[in-house]
């Protein structure tokens, strides 16, 4: 049997854990949510969008919006956004419909 050895595959959280930890403690996600609604056919919603740009606040912000995602790739995303989102995921169309939900909400 021929047996291929795996690399080890790490992902940064740096100081984001704690945020994401903070964000997920006072409900930020569920509010947004609450406010601007879901829709089951997204695979992120705003609050996991507004999270996401949160996190990116600390650390990636002289950034054009096109390049959010980016910022994303080395990051463990699935621990700090929740399972199932991927950095191309987090694109600057879902970031600007989400924003244009928020502006219209007030």
């Amino acid at each position: 049997m021929n047996y291929q050895k795996e690399e080890p595959f790490m992902k940064n959280l740096d100081h984001l854990g704690i945020v994401a930890g903070i964000v997920d403690e006072i409900g930020i996600v569920e509010k947004i949510n609450d406010l601007l609604g879901t829709d089951m056919r997204e695979r992120v919603n705003g609050g996991e969008v507004v999270k996401a740009i949160i996190l990116n606040g600390l650390g990636f912000v002289s950034k054009p919006l096109y390049l959010f995602s980016q910022f994303f790739e080395d990051k463990a995303i699935e621990h700090l956004l929740g399972e199932g989102i991927k950095a191309e995921d987090l694109n600057d169309d879902k970031l600007g419909r989400v924003m244009d939900k928020l502006y219209k909400y007030g």
